[in-house]
């Protein structure tokens, strides 16, 4: 038996996401530039995929730019708006995603460059973002609306109203948002919004920008003039379609699937803190209802994730994004954990096929672990 506990590094394809998108790699296989009927035919599926894309999250279909995910979606809004907007300053969490904390070595040294600290339980510090806003004439901010390891979710209507009153520009990274809490794109007053499938049982390699159309980007590709320019290439139509049935699905069940992602979690926490010792990380603040990253003093997160998998239960010690690296997570240094502990990290993130008795099962295991280390003693 396998039990699969890592949905925020990717979720299984849905069965209703995988039919809508079997004619597009069979029969309907033709290229949306094309002018004949079976080009019309694939041009309108992208349409309707953009138009469900565009609902989950209450933007204007024309603003959904698709992408090959996540990952150049925001690369497309930082250095594209940086570019396309001659915007001289950058400023992001210390908790972001790589894609975005990477992209200043692009600009070597070209954009002034401030990071925004956290707070000890993850959340961007309001006051220091006004005065960032304030030192700057020209400036683009990103701030991810749920962080990936620790589920933390930030104000980001909040954050924007900053930004704006200060006439600069916001990008919020709403990857591992999408499908888990309500988006609303045009309530929350962000310039610019990162999507991606594969997070809410879609395919993996296609995401999406949002952007307002008073923004000018630089597009990262030239070529032709596939999604408004901005993305040029032949749209892979299959993966496009399944992210649309993806939105749809996810919109229709949203309420109803984050309910059940905190019983979930609320039964998994109610068991965890029975440990002795153990760390739960931001427990305190509002999280993504399936996610629950946590620290056993004593045993290091890598060897207890990998004495997990010989079990057949699958977790991380982290963003899956930067799992190769040696350095324990920078969301969690930030948030000024030490670095012992930081090591010792675990994240768990449900999904909709998880049960209670899986999390029973986690439990069994981890306790025989915790116990072959010395850690805890059931026996007594």
């Amino acid at each position: 038996m396998t039990i699969y506990f890592d949905h925020n590094a990717t979720t299984p394809l849905d069965g209703e996401v995988l039919n809508a998108m079997l004619p597009y790699l069979e029969a309907n296989y033709a290229n949306p530039s094309s002018l004949h009927s079976q080009g019309r035919v694939a041009r309108n599926a992208i349409n309707v995929a953009r138009e469900q894309v565009a609902d989950l999250i209450n933007s204007h279909p024309s603003q959904v730019i698709f992408t090959s995910g996540g990952t150049e979606a925001n690369n497309l809004a930082i250095k594209g708006t940086l570019r396309g907007m001659g915007i001289g300053a950058l400023s992001c969490s210390a908790i972001e995603h790589p894609s975005i904390r990477d992209v200043l070595k692009y600009f070597d040294g070209a954009i002034r460059n401030t990071e925004l600290a956290v707070s000890e339980h993850g959340l961007v510090l309001e006051n220091q973002l006004a005065e960032v806003c304030g030192q700057e004439t020209s400036l683009l901010v990103s701030v991810m609306m749920a962080n990936n390891e620790t589920g933390v979710v930030q104000d980001i209507a909040k954050l924007a109203k900053v930004v704006r009153n200060k006439g600069h520009f916001m990008h919020t990274d709403a990857v591992q948002a999408l499908g888990k809490i309500p988006i609303d794109y045009s309530g929350l007053g962000v310039h610019l919004m990162t999507l991606s499938s594969h997070k809410i049982y879609g395919p993996k390699g296609v995401g999406a920008l949002i952007y307002d159309k008073a923004i000018n980007i630089d597009p990262l590709f030239h070529g032709g003039g596939q999604e408004q320019g901005l993305r040029p290439g032949t749209e892979n139509i299959a993966a496009i379609v399944g992210f649309g049935k993806a939105a749809e699905i996810a919109k229709l069940k949203l309420e109803k699937n984050q309910n059940y992602m905190f019983s979930l979690r609320e039964y998994f926490e109610s068991r965890l803190l029975q440990i002795p010792g153990v760390v739960l990380f931001s427990s305190g603040v509002d999280r993504l209802a399936n996610t629950s990253f946590f620290s056993v003093p004593g045993i290091d997160g890598e060897t207890l994730l990998m004495q997990m998998d010989e079990f057949g239960i699958a977790v991380t010690s982290g963003s899956a994004c930067s799992s190769k690296s040696e350095l324990p997570s920078h969301v969690l240094l930030a948030m000024g954990v030490d670095e012992s502990l930081a090591r010792n990290a675990i994240r768990v993130s449900f999904g909709l096929q998880n049960t209670q008795a899986e999390i029973d099962e986690f439990f069994k295991v981890l306790e025989t672990q915790l116990n072959w280390f010395g850690l805890l003693n059931t026996e007594a």
